[in-house]
């Protein structure tokens, strides 16, 4: 795979300078893999501990906010846990009490507080968060974070992932894309970024990859052709790869021919 720094170049400068933002991109174009990839670099360079982990199944609530906290903090967890960091990285054991619709943001705030660590939170499939518990979750994110030059402990950047940009955002929580309301869940977020398609060189590259770990050639022209082909849509490259060495059962160097 390629590096994220290759395909998201923006996104680790705006973490570093402790920015929210949103990143969005279609399905199949690679982009949980590299949310998980930049996440474990980052925890690896010993200051930060960045965490991926999905909103997917906080789908089921629909508008019961309380009930989606409580699907998003397992998913969390669970997601903590599977990283194998030591105990002290990890969430408390016990999430704060309090009233629904604070639950979200008193977690964070708890974690965040114990953590020896900067927390950094990637929020993958964000799109399945709807209506009312959208707007609860995004309100609790917004209110951490416009706190935290008070002291609130805080996750220091947080990266809602998704299909939809963050226009699209406004609209589903009921709101006008062409107004600026500064209190608005959404006034926080400092940009909007796309994970791109591959460019003719990285497809290049990707599939140098396979030459260097198999032996097996894809030509420059090769390359060249999935390219023109594939206009570097992810899922395609990788499909077409996929037919050409797995399903055809090419052997032998790969050409445009």
């Amino acid at each position: 795979m390629l590096p994220p720094t290759q395909r998201l170049p923006q996104a680790r400068e705006l973490i570093d300078m402790d920015r929210y933002f949103v990143l969005h991109a279609p399905r199949q174009t690679g982009k949980t893999t590299t949310l998980n990839t930049l996440a474990s670099e980052l925890t690896a360079e010993g200051d930060t501990a960045a965490l991926t982990f999905s909103c997917e199944r906080a789908k089921a609530a629909g508008d019961d906010y309380a009930a989606a906290e409580s699907l998003l903090l397992d998913s969390l967890r669970e997601a903590a846990e599977r990283t194998g960091w030591p105990k002290k990285l990890l969430p408390p054991d016990a999430w704060p009490q309090v009233t629904p619709g604070s639950r979200f943001g008193s977690a964070l705030s708890e974690w965040c507080r114990r953590s020896p660590r900067r927390v950094v939170l990637f929020l993958d499939e964000i799109d399945a968060l709807q209506g009312n518990s959208l707007v609860s979750i995004l309100s609790q994110l917004r209110d951490g974070h416009n706190t935290r030059h008070e002291g609130r402990p805080f996750p220091a950047s947080v990266v809602l992932c998704g299909l939809r940009d963050l226009r699209d955002y406004k609209v589903a929580s009921g709101g006008d894309p062409e107004r600026s309301n500064p209190a608005s869940p959404f006034n926080i977020v400092t940009k909007s970024l796309r994970l791109g398609d591959f460019t003719a060189d990285q497809i290049a590259e990707l599939y140098g990859q396979h030459t260097h770990a198999t032996a097996q050639e894809f030509t420059k022209d090769a390359a060249d052709r999935v390219f023109e082909l594939t206009q570097g849509q992810p899922w395609l490259v990788n499909a077409l790869a996929f037919d050409i060495i797995l399903q055809m059962g090419t052997t032998g160097a790969i050409t445009a021919g």
